[in-house]
């Protein structure tokens, strides 16, 4: 059994100090530690300096100072592993979640948007916010702490604004060009000049600045720009209006041979009431969309414009209109139920998308409308023509 003398102890003792640990208490019990393994496992007339060089090895992966990070760590914050397990969880299980609901999405499949709205959800409250936390408490410098809070909140508002933008959600671009604006005009120039200055990290930080403007970059491509969604604005409402002027004119030139009929051909009676019907949708869409139940040629100037909403949630979620579209549907399956039964060429049946409504906006919510309009006016020039 070997013995230590009080110089060899004294040494180890420095050499702890020497490899960045200040934690006395930790000190002692690393001295107590390696003492004991050299006394018990060094030979009598053994090399001191070559077997403590490998004892010390088996404490650390790179270098001493891990122990009392990791100690501090774990004084700081006793949860520390916890959290940690709980954030690795996190993180398989929104990337899991995430990736099945892009997978059923792309196959136009239900549940899709479960899978997408639990996944990022996930990635953006839960993990993202356990992972910045236990890089801020791995950190001592103030400069680092502000540039992992900056990075941290510039994710978490990207992915939810990513989230928010999928679902159609109010408030996508707000979330988006925020976290762009933070992620550009402050957590960039912050993190660029701060690694620049030191040599080694200075190739690291040029090529993670250039990745971060690439990506910002590819990102606001997918973004529309106030003018740019005031001009699509238009164009869609623009095209309503043309529609609506083909359905007036169209309405106009078979109403005085068609009008003395309604009552006498049943079929007929029941495409104006559907008609009528569809005229109250339109209106309670507008009024829901723009505050107006009607659009003029002066839109423009009166600033009432169609934007890109998605009215199959309004749908869902307004019992009255959910009651209309649903008596719509049952009108339209016994139209066509008693078309079937008229020996008449050219009679059509009615079909649209607005029917099964899933992720439909406004615009082509109203413009379906008016296809279902056109349709009943075509069937009743034929009935009313040719009866």
């Amino acid at each position: 059994m070997y013995s230590l003398s009080e110089q060899q102890i004294a040494f180890i003792l420095d050499d702890i100090r020497r490899n960045g640990v200040e934690l006395e208490d930790l000190q002692l019990n690393l001295l107590d530690h390696i003492c004991c393994i050299i006394e018990q496992e060094l030979e009598e007339n053994g090399d001191f300096g070559q077997f403590y060089s490998a004892t010390v090895k088996k404490f650390y992966k790179s270098n001493l100072r891990e122990i009392e990070e990791e100690t501090k760590s774990l004084l700081i914050y006793k949860n520390y592993y916890t959290m940690k397990k709980i954030m690795l969880g996190s993180g398989i299980v929104s990337v899991s979640l995430l990736t099945m609901g892009l997978i059923l999405k792309f196959l136009h499949l239900p549940g899709a948007a479960v899978g997408v709205v639990l996944g990022i959800g996930l990635l953006s409250l839960v993990f993202m916010p356990l992972m910045f936390t236990l890089k801020i408490r791995e950190k001592s410098a103030t400069r680092d702490k502000v540039l992992i809070v900056l990075g941290a909140v510039s994710a978490i508002t990207l992915s939810l604004g990513v989230l928010f933008k999928i679902m159609f959600w109010p408030g996508a671009n707000v979330l988006s060009l925020f976290s762009l604006a933070l992620l550009l005009l402050v957590f960039l120039p912050f993190y660029f000049f701060t690694g620049i200055r030191n040599a080694d990290t200075k190739i690291n930080t040029i090529v993670s600045s250039i990745l971060i403007l690439t990506g910002g970059g590819l990102f606001l491509t997918l973004v529309r720009s106030p003018a740019g969604s005031r001009i699509m604005s238009v164009q869609v409402t623009r095209e309503y209006l043309r529609n609506e002027t083909l359905l007036d004119q169209e309405k106009l030139y078979i109403e005085s041979a068609v009008q003395p009929r309604v009552n006498q051909i049943p079929v007929l009676a029941m495409g104006n009431k559907i008609y009528l019907r569809c005229e109250e949708l339109k209106a309670a869409i507008l009024e829901w969309e723009t505050g107006f139940n009607t659009i003029g040629e002066d839109f423009e100037e009166r600033d009432i414009l169609l934007g890109d909403g998605r009215i199959d949630k309004f749908f869902r979620n307004n019992e009255e209109m959910a009651r209309r579209i649903a008596e719509l549907k049952s009108s339209l399956t016994q139209y066509n139920e008693s078309n079937r039964g008229v020996s008449k060429k050219g009679v059509l049946p009615v079909q649209s998308i607005l029917l099964d409504a899933y992720q439909i906006r406004t615009s082509e919510a109203l413009n379906a409308l008016v296809q279902i309009q056109l349709y009943l006016l075509h069937n009743e020039r034929v009935l009313a023509m040719a009866g």
